[in-house]
């Protein structure tokens, strides 16, 4: 098998996924956002040890 000789652009190989402007977060506001990620990680954590009791 060779390769395709086509000279035409595949449909979006060139392109990097993109995050979409409603889901970005502003530059001061990154460290908040991990801030409250790892304090719900930690309250599922908590309910996570409670149960197994």
């Amino acid at each position: 098998m060779g390769r395709d000789d086509s000279k035409s652009k595949g449909t979006n190989k060139q392109s990097l996924p993109q995050t979409p402007k409603d889901m970005k977060i502003a530059p001061n506001k990154v460290k908040e956002e991990i801030a409250n990620e790892l304090t719900e990680l930690h309250q599922q954590a908590q309910k996570g040890k409670r149960k197994s009791y």
